[in-house]
C-alpha cells in the first residue's frame, strides 16, 4: 500500500494536474515552478556547461567521484521538463550514486522534433568520454520520456559503434509512442500523470510523421542484444506500467541484466517527489545500481 504522503500527492496531482494548462509554453512553466516542492539542498553545487552545443549542468554533491558521471535526461513527453524541472532528483540520485550527475538539456518538441533529443543525448555521452570518463564509469538515466530517450540512447550508440556505458536506468519508461499497453486504460483512473491521448498527442508533436515503431523513438522495437545492464523502476498504479514490463521481457529475452522493481500502488514518476518515503528508498536503489556497476569489474554480477 503506498504511504499516506503518496496518496496525499495523488490527491493533490488529481485536483491541479500540470498538463491542464491551456498552452504549452504554461505547461512548461508549470513543470518548472513544480521544482520548488523538491528544494535543492544547499551543499550542491550546480554548474552549467556546453556539451557538444548542447546545453548541460554539472550537478555535484559532497564527495563525488569525478571519475564516474551519470547522465541524466529528464522526463516531460519530449515536450516539456528541463534541468530546472528534475535538478533536485538529478541530484537526489548523484549523491545516492556517490557520482557526479550532468544533467542535459536536449532540444524539445515540436520546435526540435525527432530525432533531435536522440541526437542531443548522444552528444552528450560523447562529450563525457571527450572529457576522459571511461564509457564503464557512465550510467545514463531518465524518468518517463527520459526513460524512453536513455533506451534509444544505448541503441543509438550500439549502432554507431561506440562504447557503451556501464548501465542504464529507466524510471518509468515510455518505450512505446504507440500506446498500446493494456494498462494505458486499465489504469487510467489510478494514475494521475500520464493518459492514453495525452501520450498520444505528445507523440503526434514529437515524432512529426516519423513511423511511431521506429526504434530510436520506440525503443521497444529496438535490437537489445549487447545492450549494458538496466535498472527498471515503476508504479503499480501506473498507465506506463506495461511499457515497463515489456521493456523487462524484451531485454531479459535478448540476455540482458535486467533489475526489476515496482511499488505498489505508486504513480508516474514518484521519484520525483522528495518527501516520499518512497521516493527515498527508490533514490538508494538507484543510487546502489550505479555504484554496482559503474564500479565493479566488467562481467561482474
Amino acid at each position: 500500500m503506498p504511504s499516506p504522503e503518496a496518496q496525499a500527492m495523488v490527491d493533490m496531482l488529481k485536483a491541479y494536474p500540470i498538463a491542464s494548462a491551456p498552452t504549452l509554453a504554461q505547461q512548461r512553466a508549470a513543470m518548472d515552478a513544480a521544482a520548488a516542492l523538491n528544494p535543492l539542498p544547499g551543499d550542491v553545487q550546480c554548474t552549467p556547461v556546453d556539451a557538444n552545443g548542447v546545453p548541460a549542468e554539472w550537478i555535484d554533491a559532497p564527495g563525488a567521484d569525478s571519475n564516474r558521471v551519470v547522465l541524466y535526461l529528464h522526463g516531460g513527453g519530449y515536450l516539456g521538463g528541463s534541468i530546472t524541472s528534475h535538478r533536485e532528483l538529478t541530484a537526489r540520485i548523484a549523491r545516492a550514486s556517490g557520482a557526479r550527475a550532468l544533467s542535459l538539456g536536449y532540444r524539445l518538441a515540436p520546435e526540435y522534433p525527432f530525432p533531435a533529443a536522440v541526437e542531443d543525448a548522444v552528444a552528450g555521452y560523447r562529450y563525457l568520454l571527450a572529457q576522459g570518463i571511461a564509457p564503464r564509469a557512465v550510467a545514463i538515466a531518465g524518468d518517463s520520456a527520459g526513460g524512453g530517450l536513455t533506451m534509444a540512447t544505448l541503441l543509438a550508440l550500439k549502432q554507431s559503434g561506440d562504447p557503451l556505458p556501464g548501465a542504464g536506468v529507466c524510471l518509468s519508461p515510455c518505450v512505446d509512442l504507440e500506446g498500446v499497453g493494456a494498462s494505458m486504460l486499465e489504469r487510467d483512473a489510478l494514475d494521475p500523470m500520464i493518459h492514453k491521448d495525452g501520450l498520444l498527442d505528445s507523440a503526434r508533436q514529437y515524432l512529426n510523421g516519423a513511423d511511431p515503431r521506429t526504434p530510436l523513438a520506440s525503443p521497444l522495437h529496438g535490437d537489445f542484444v549487447g545492450l549494458p545492464p538496466l535498472l527498471i523502476q515503476v508504479g503499480t498504479w501506473e498507465t506506463l506500467y506495461d511499457d515497463a514490463t515489456r521493456l523487462v521481457d524484451k531485454a531479459r529475452a535478448a540476455g540482458i541484466d535486467v533489475t526489476f522493481q515496482e511499488w505498489e500502488g505508486l504513480f508516474h514518476v514518484f521519484q520525483i517527489f522528495s518527501s516520499l518515503p518512497e521516493a527515498k528508498e527508490a533514490t538508494e536503489k538507484i543510487g546502489a545500481f550505479i555504484r554496482h556497476h559503474t564500479t565493479a569489474p566488467v562481467g561482474a554480477a
